[in-house]
């Protein structure tokens, strides 16, 4: 156990590293074009299509009580159907798929995906899905649902920010939208090193999401 402690110390990815790749990701997608002016504040209604290439979701844990260590899942898949003049009829879906599971290190991300934590063979995605979304200001919902992982599906709240809007290369209307949730991995059965304080039990997840007008 030792050693695995030990592997967890050795933090790969760094806030400002996560916040880094995504923007070289970014970039690299966008070829070097410069897109449209994003307007938060234009209308937003109609269904969307998660674009995996440009999306992640982000986690953070703290380790040792002492640091906060933050990793990422790539490649996340689903829809988004919001229209800010009617937030009880939106709805959102989205499945992340943990082969895409990084977290700085490759033999961490190996026990990760053990049966001491997501054990992905058995359960190779995590999934969120909407029961409700509730106006929290402008640009801003509370959205409720289930999320289901380790094959336990439990309610949750997360906070979702619509973060602005703009052209894709091929003119196609583009909303990036960003959701945030904080859970205790315990209430999914995940219960590894939390009893010896090596590893937190709540975990922020932060579902920064491009989305295309369907």
């Amino acid at each position: 156990m030792q050693k695995r402690v030990r592997a967890w110390a050795t933090v790969g990815v760094t806030a400002a590293g996560v916040l880094a790749g995504g923007a070289g990701l970014g970039a690299m997608g966008l070829m070097g074009e410069q897109p449209a002016k994003a307007d938060a504040k234009a209308p937003v209604s109609a269904a969307w299509k998660v674009d995996s290439v440009h999306s992640n979701v982000v986690y953070r844990i703290t380790h040792l009580g002492a640091s906060s260590h933050y990793g990422l899942f790539f490649n996340p898949t689903g829809t988004l159907d919001l229209d800010p003049a009617n937030a009880a009829g939106a709805s959102m879906e989205i499945t992340v798929p943990l082969s895409g599971l990084s977290s700085g290190d490759a033999k961490r991300d190996q026990h990760l995906k053990s049966p001491d934590f997501f054990s992905t063979e058995e359960f190779p995605t995590i999934s969120f899905k909407s029961t409700g979304f509730k106006s929290a200001g402008e640009g801003a919902f509370d959205v409720t649902g289930d999320l289901t992982m380790l094959g336990k599906t439990k309610p949750v709240t997360a906070h979702l920010t619509v973060v602005g809007r703009g052209k894709g290369m091929g003119g196609d209307e583009v909303m990036g939208v960003e959701a945030t949730f904080t859970i205790r991995r315990s209430d999914w059965g995940m219960t590894k090193y939390v009893k010896e304080g090596a590893l937190g039990d709540e975990v922020k997840l932060i579902a920064a999401l491009e989305t295309h007008r369907k």
